[in-house]
């Protein structure tokens, strides 16, 4: 096996700095950031602002813990967490149940910034996911009922036929959100913000939950 050498491939960081004086508060630090990307991807210059890798671990035969992520969109935050959703039967669901802790990670190559929050999850109410359900395109509405998120299937055509079977079962009438799909919501107990810098020498902020709110600490590159 040929050795594919990628080490001195390299970008230089230097469009922006991350100062001791704007991390006062995460949440409007995230807003800030989140406002960034999402003008950057409108302008065409970043593809998915929302996508964030989330971390989930899962049990193994041996005892021990399996770490495993995916990309999954952010769906809307506020200062009690941050909020996306899912089917309850996936892998990842299935994963929370076991261990309600996670990890997400937000890169913003184009801004040369990246975003890490860790916490607890917990699922929202019912009336939550119905509305954001309620808010899908139908495609994506049917395709909640057809796929078994994460379970194995034959072939492409099996997956098809079931959408085809979901289509004709809700044919003339609203879609209703499937009782195991959902919300989750990541609560934060540590949020960390790197903005790249000249040399490596990075910004790196983390904010850390204590009794009496947030404490704040800049780590080395």
């Amino acid at each position: 096996m040929s050795v594919h050498d990628l080490r001195n491939r390299r970008i230089n960081y230097d469009s922006s700095t991350l100062d001791d004086g704007r991390a006062a508060d995460p949440f409007e630090l995230f807003a800030d950031w989140m406002d960034e990307a999402t003008d950057a991807q409108d302008a065409g210059k970043l593809f998915e602002a929302a996508a964030m890798t989330l971390a989930t671990a899962h049990p193994t035969a041996d005892g021990t813990w399996q770490p495993r992520n995916r990309v999954v969109l952010l769906k809307g935050w506020d200062t009690a967490g941050f909020m996306f959703f899912t089917n309850y039967d996936s892998a990842k669901g299935r994963d929370l149940d076991e261990n309600a802790r996670a990890s997400l990670h937000f890169h913003w190559p184009e801004l040369h910034r990246q975003v890490r929050i860790d916490g607890t999850v917990r699922r929202t109410s019912a009336s939550v996911s119905e509305e954001y359900f309620a808010m899908r395109p139908r495609g994506s509405q049917v395709a909640a009922w057809a796929s078994r998120q994460s379970s194995p299937i034959r072939s492409r055509e099996e997956l098809e036929g079931r959408v085809a079977e979901a289509e004709r079962r809700f044919e003339g009438k609203e879609v209703p959100c499937p009782p195991n799909w959902g919300g989750l919501v990541v609560v934060p107990q540590e949020i960390e913000f790197w903005q790249g810098r000249t040399s490596r020498l990075h910004d790196r902020i983390v904010f850390t939950t204590v009794d009496r709110g947030w404490e704040v600490t800049r780590l080395c590159p």
